[in-house]
């Protein structure tokens, strides 16, 4: 498989109530703004960057 076909499936977990702006900005990026809301995504450095910024927001799972 190649690697832009990869892909991964990112849910909210948490409220970005009382965080960082940036945060919340990320989120949006993401395509979340809403607990429970779930998008798939390509798996590219950029993508990974924004989830790793708000890590503790999200639960991520990769798919084949």
């Amino acid at each position: 498989m190649a690697e832009s076909d990869k892909k991964v499936r990112v849910t909210q977990v948490a409220s970005v109530a009382g965080r960082k702006p940036g945060q919340k900005e990320t989120l949006i990026g993401l395509g979340l703004n809403k607990i429970r809301r779930t998008r798939e995504l390509e798996d590219t450095p950029s993508v990974r960057g924004m989830i790793r910024k708000v890590a503790h927001l999200v639960k991520v799972e990769e798919l084949s």
